[in-house]
């Protein structure tokens, strides 16, 4: 049996990190941050084979700064990421995708669309 996949979740909100937890926990090995920071250092020190990001966090960097440093960084840079964001705009979307993220998912979603966009983008 092979070893599951490990997924960072990067969100401010204990809450919705429990939820994304507990809807991916079966399938694949769950790491965990609460800022931007501290998400940035775990991707690095982890190597993680997916990073579930939000957007809009308090602190010195917010989701697009920390998919920036990931996609400048030679070890993470072809690790996918999917940005998860209660701002639906389409400029956003457009924002991370030309940032390089490889889904973007507005809250709310369901359980089975979080899980469906991680097995596509660790599939490519």
């Amino acid at each position: 049996m092979s070893a599951l996949p490990t997924i960072l979740i990067v969100d401010d909100h204990s809450d919705m990190r429990h939820l994304m937890r507990v809807t991916v926990g079966n399938d694949f090995n769950v790491l965990e941050a609460e800022d931007g920071r501290s998400g940035l250092d775990v991707a690095r020190r982890m190597n993680p084979d997916l990073i579930v990001l939000d957007v809009m966090m308090p602190g010195e960097m917010d989701g697009l700064q920390v998919l920036d440093a990931i996609k400048s960084n030679p070890r993470l840079k072809q690790t996918p990421v999917i940005m998860v964001t209660a701002r639906g705009q389409a400029e956003d979307y457009e924002d991370g995708v030309q940032r390089g993220a490889a889904a973007y998912i507005i809250k709310p979603f369901s359980p089975v669309q979080l899980v469906g966009t991680i097995r596509t983008a660790l599939a490519r």
